[in-house]
């Protein structure tokens, strides 16, 4: 056995063997450890590494240590074992379980110096994990690998509640999109709380690629009077508890969901009365501006429609609904921003162009543009990832930390290609537009009068119009950052909520000054009176 002990060593450290008076093994060469892994190994072998991992907690270099934790899991999942074993190193404590072929889930309790998965009380728990029966398939008998490692003080810098990680794995294989998902609990004591009283727990996952945590496919229970921690994760990794600073307080969250709600409806109710009023009036039918207007009024209206129910249907076991209305809110909302930019593009031809504009179908072309390209967004997105459209775990939004679930796009590099991406280019657009706009009424300006007072009071209102139609205010969430985080929401929420309103009062304005205006055709000819 201590043959075959050093036969093993030997080769992991590539030769080099350090070996001390009294002839037993040192794991001290790690640098050379790293850069090999062996494809079966003994325990033996692991609990070399795992001493490798613990020396390496003594170095400065964080790096490499995460090299080494991201080597250890692989070394773990190619243990060969006859029965199941614990291994305990210090600051590391692994638990190789041997499947059977017949898993029915799986109880891990585990302290500093004794793991178990028996039932069996272990004393001091700092971690409790259940995995579910959904982890391996009848007459899979692969290995389940837990490991926990708590690393010191000086790495406290990281935000993890106790310095505590938690690996878990099965070898041979990848574990992802859990139905029933894996838990685990930790204690979060009051000395932790009364140290950090403006943080928070948040369950995250950690990325080797990046070296980065993240919350994705993780949810967070606060159990604030049972003094823990509650993690459901649907993939298997290395997970731990950040304590995180709130963006904002539990107050405001609900007082912002409040307003978001209310503004929300009230917005679809007076985008309904909008077309309404549209189809029933006479002498608006001829208006390319008003029609640009109500295509946005519609893609306003359906995404309200999906927005306002989608919490309600992530909570449904049916998995149907959920995409639906994650297609239908992802459309709507690029529908949205497209037809922004061509209020945008109108209001461009309307100011600076001025004269002599002749577009063969003009509003067919606009149609085909502003709700075409969503389509087409949608589409290859759904042929590229077709699980992309599904159930989304958001922040923690309730006062006991439990976060909630929304339905709309999981991929978070679509997500933030196809709206935050797009509507950048929109803003930038629009915002041009906007500053014609001002300038252009500047210029109208020919001389002081007595009016001056009234058409300044309804140039402010024009500037004030136009910027809602061209979706500036949607811009606001750019400056909601650092210390302008949480009036910055404050102020997006109560102006994006209400857009649908403000385009009804402008509809109801545009009406009362109808006498004032110069209908349009769809063979688009326009002056700048038409603006």
């Amino acid at each position: 056995m201590m043959k075959s002990r050093l036969f093993y060593i030997m080769v992991l450290l590539t030769g080099r063997l350090a070996v001390n008076e009294g002839n037993e093994y040192l794991c001290s060469n790690y640098t050379q450890v790293l850069s090999y892994v062996p494809s079966v190994g003994d325990v033996d072998g692991a609990r070399c590494w795992m001493e490798v991992v613990n020396e390496q907690f003594k170095t400065e270099n964080l790096s490499t240590l995460i090299k080494s934790v991201e080597k250890l899991e692989m070394v773990l999942e190619n243990t060969a074992l006859n029965e199941t074993t614990s291994i305990i190193v210090e600051r590391l404590v692994a638990h190789i379980f041997r499947a059977d072929g017949h898993f029915t889930g799986l109880n891990i309790s585990a302290s500093q110096e004794r793991v178990t998965s028996d039932s069996d009380h272990v004393a001091n728990t700092t971690v409790k994990v259940h995995l579910p029966k959904e982890l391996l398939k009848t007459n899979e008998n692969n290995t389940i690998i837990f490991c926990m490692i708590t690393s010191p003080e000086k790495y406290g810098q990281l935000g993890i509640l106790d310095g505590r990680i938690v690996g878990l794995a099965v070898s041979k294989k990848t574990v992802l999109g859990l139905q029933d998902k894996v838990n685990f609990s930790m204690p979060l004591q009051r000395p932790t709380l009364e140290s950090q009283a403006d943080k928070q727990p948040s369950c995250q996952f950690f990325n080797f690629s990046t070296n980065q945590f993240y919350q994705d496919g993780c949810t967070t229970e606060w159990k604030r009077d049972e003094g823990r921690v509650v993690c459901s994760c649907d993939h298997l990794t290395y997970f731990a508890v950040l304590m995180v600073s709130p963006s904002i307080s539990e107050s405001d969250r609900e007082i912002l969901s409040y307003i978001t709600l209310i503004g929300c409806s009230l917005s679809l109710f007076f985008l309904v009365v909008t077309i309404i009023l549209y189809a029933t009036q006479r002498g608006t039918g001829t208006d390319i501006s008003l029609k640009v207007h109500i295509n946005l009024s519609v893609a306003l209206i359906l995404l309200n429609l999906h927005f306002l129910p989608s919490q309600h249907v992530a909570a449904l076991s049916s998995s149907g609904p959920c995409i639906y209305v994650a297609v239908l809110l992802h459309y709507s909302l690029l529908a949205t921003f497209t037809w922004t930019a061509i209020e945008g593009f109108h209001l461009y031809l309307l100011l600076v162009r001025v004269f002599n504009i002749y577009v063969r179908r003009y509003l067919l072309k606009l149609s085909l543009v502003g709700w075409g390209f969503p389509a087409v967004i949608v589409i290859m997105i759904a042929i590229i990832d077709k699980d992309t459209y599904s159930r989304v775990t958001l922040q923690p939004s309730k006062t006991n930390g439990t976060a909630v679930e929304m339905c709309y796009l999981s991929n978070d590099v679509m997500k933030l290609v196809t709206t935050v991406g797009l509507f950048a280019l929109v803003f930038v657009f629009n915002l041009g537009m906007l500053a014609v706009t001002m300038r252009r009424l500047k210029s109208l300006r020919t001389e002081q009068t007595s009016r001056e007072k009234g058409r300044a009071r309804r140039d402010t209102c024009t500037v004030l119009g136009i910027t809602c139609l061209l979706g500036i205010t949607w811009g606001i969430i750019f400056f909601s950052f650092g210390q302008l985080t949480t009036p910055g929401l404050y102020l997006f929420c109560v102006l994006n909520s209400l857009q649908g309103f403000f385009i009804f009062l402008w509809f109801c304005v545009f009406k009362w000054k109808t006498e004032d205006s110069q209908p349009g055709s769809d063979t688009h000819y326009t002056n700048s009176r038409s603006a």
